[in-house]
């Protein structure tokens, strides 16, 4: 009798469970077929829940974005949008993100974005649906950034989704039918997470070496902050002794030209994708971003990964790992050792460290430029709390490395904020330019042409390894038996402006730099790896290092070379059947060899001649 109990229990579950989802609509915006003029933002996922649509337009409504969607059931639906009214941090007016819904070209009344202070559920209205197949519109109203999350139809009125990420996250999966285990690949020997530079470099130089490389990349483009989304031109130098034909690589898929906030053909995005495609050891998962890991004592097992606009989701499994997506995601996730912000002076002695430890970073760039038109433009009045004046006022055309933010503010769990922010100020102070400057003629006739949503990050998590790299290390030039690629650029680290602190005092949006120089400098091999997780490397800028000695680390061509080293060491793993720790004390004379041979396949002329910055001259060899 209660085995028949239970059977019948099941089956009304099954029966009540198919109805329930029979009434309701799960949309994902990022999934819409077509995009629009709306862009695909996954940089806050760890922080929101999700990838978003967001109509990025510079103050001119973008194109709708439009999908086919299909009911089980006809019939009036109750309408939720998960969005998020951006400007809430500095504000309490009608927020600028503003857009609507319509379906089948019938637009619903009410303007989403505009109200409330998180990331919450807005109610758009109820409609009747009288078809099963519909199109589904986002009308962007502004061109100001508005964002939408997803769209939920119900023909509950008071079955409004819950807010709670962790709730959210449950029934984000129930809704997509995600499975709770994806199918596992585990033909790898070697999987990379970060595809800027230095995972490109780590991944190309292993696939070379034999490796089977998995390389995992949250962006459809390649480069990181060298690719057309964030336009930072690579820094530093190759050739660089004791090892010169490191950064060799570069010459194959580096951008030939110099120059930050350019066009984006100078970044060369195509030619960094080529690179990797055509490796036939490397899978390229581009636009997967990794949400999850599993791990086995202090070893990582695998990684789950997920489309960024799919939401496909796999596991990856392999025997090394690699940690290049310079906010330290991987090793997070694993629970690796990491630091953030800056040591005190007594930790290590450095004489460019404050007298305490604090949380204080570098920023992140939200850059921009203008171009001048044929004839006047116009530009919406945007003011919300950040205000400008004939003083404060920024009389520029384009904004490059300067425009840095949130070195106050917690660059990973504060993202968004710090995002937003750039983009606030470079909309305000444009605003203020072109309606209110007493000499606002000499802007009448130019436009934003481009302003980056992807923000030029510098500085967050640094995980740690069996070194920590100090600034008098650098500095005194102490040489270590283990010293590998060479870092080139002076110590650069970056500070408020203190014109910007005079008129936005915690609030600042422009930054200086103070430099040292140093002698070209061989990094230790033990700062590439994680001190607590036996099986991840790590190159970029999230290696082991202080705040102090990460100013010089922590540029592109420089975090290149140290990819080419992690990707060596990995086939060194490979072929001996060891950990990254082993290299060191017993394989260091093989990775020496591959270190003086380099990787790259032809002898290239070297175009990499561009903001190499300055150095004190060779101090030295090293072997």
């Amino acid at each position: 009798m209660n085995k028949v109990i239970s059977i019948l229990f099941v089956v009304l579950s099954i029966i009540n469970s198919a109805c329930t989802q029979s009434e309701r609509l799960w949309v994902e915006a990022e999934s819409f077929k077509n995009k629009g003029g709306w862009v695909v933002d996954q940089q806050f996922i760890d922080q929101m829940g999700s990838s978003y649509l967001m109509a990025h337009g510079m103050g001119k409504p973008v194109e709708d974005a439009e999908t086919e969607i299909s009911f089980d059931k006809t019939g009036v639906y109750y309408v939720y949008v998960r969005t998020y009214n951006w400007t809430s941090p500095w504000s309490e007016s009608k927020g600028p993100g503003r857009f609507q819904l319509s379906l089948n070209g019938n637009v619903l009344p009410v303007e989403l974005g505009a109200t409330g202070n998180s990331w919450m559920w807005q109610s758009a209205g109820s409609i009747d649906i009288k078809q099963k197949k519909n199109k589904l519109s986002l009308h962007d109203l502004t061109g100001f950034n508005g964002r939408c999350d997803a769209i939920y139809f119900t023909m509950d009125a008071n079955d409004v989704p819950a807010s709670d990420c962790t709730a959210l996250n449950r029934m984000r999966r129930q809704m997509l039918n995600l499975k709770d285990t994806p199918e596992t690949i585990d033909k790898y020997d070697f999987v990379v997470v970060g595809g800027g530079i230095a995972g490109m470099s780590a991944a190309i130089t292993a696939a070379r070496l034999g490796c089977k490389v998995a390389l995992v990349h949250d962006r459809p483009v390649l480069g990181g902050n060298n690719s057309s989304e964030v336009r930072v031109h690579l820094g530093g130098r190759i050739e660089a002794g004791p090892y010169t034909a490191l950064g060799n690589l570069q010459k194959e898929f580096g951008p030939r030209k110099g120059g930050n906030a350019q066009p984006g053909s100078f970044y060369e995005d195509g030619k960094k994708m080529e690179a990797v495609k055509k490796e036939k050891n490397i899978t390229l998962f581009a636009s997967y971003r990794a949400f999850d890991a599993e791990t086995e004592g202090n070893r990582i097992t695998k990684i789950y990964i997920r489309n960024i606009e799919t939401n496909k989701e796999m596991a990856l499994s392999a025997p090394l790992f690699a940690d290049c997506t310079g906010d330290a995601n991987l090793g997070a996730m694993v629970n690796a050792e990491y630091r953030i912000g800056r040591e005190s002076k007594a930790e290590f002695n450095e004489p460019t460290a404050p007298e305490k430890a604090d949380k204080m970073t570098m920023g992140a760039s939200v850059q921009w430029y203008s171009r001048e038109d044929s004839g006047p433009s116009s530009f919406p009045e945007f003011k919300y709390h950040v205000g400008f004046n004939e003083e404060s006022s920024e009389k520029v055309t384009m904004g490059e490395w300067t425009w840095e933010t949130g070195m106050n503010k917690d660059q990973v769990e504060e993202a968004e904020y710090i995002r937003d922010y750039g983009l606030l100020v470079v909309y305000s102070n444009w605003s203020f330019l072109k309606n209110d400057y007493s000499k606002k003629e000499e802007y009448a006739n130019r436009s934003l042409k481009w302003v980056a949503y992807i923000a030029g990050k510098r500085e967050s998590r640094r995980l740690i390894g069996d070194h920590v790299l100090t600034e008098n290390e650098l500095v005194d030039f102490v040489e270590y038996p283990d010293a590998t690629g060479s870092t080139t650029w002076t110590i650069d680290l970056h500070y408020p402006d203190p014109a910007n602190t005079l008129y936005f005092a915690d609030k600042e949006f422009k930054s200086i730099c103070k430099m040292k120089k140093i002698h070209p400098y061989p990094i230790p091999y033990r700062c590439l790896y994680s001190k607590n997780i036996e099986n991840m490397f790590m190159a970029g800028r999230n290696i082991s290092v202080t705040h102090v000695a990460l100013g010089t680390v922590r540029v592109m061509r420089t975090t290149g070379i140290l990819g080419e080293v992690v990707g060596m060491a990995a086939s060194l793993c490979k072929k001996n059947e060891v950990y990254p720790r082993a290299i060191f004390p017993t394989y260091f004379e093989e990775l020496k060899k591959l270190m003086e041979q380099g990787i790259s396949k032809s002898d290239l002329p070297n175009n990499q001649m561009y903001n190499q910055g300055e150095t004190l001259g060779p101090k030295t060899n090293v072997r």
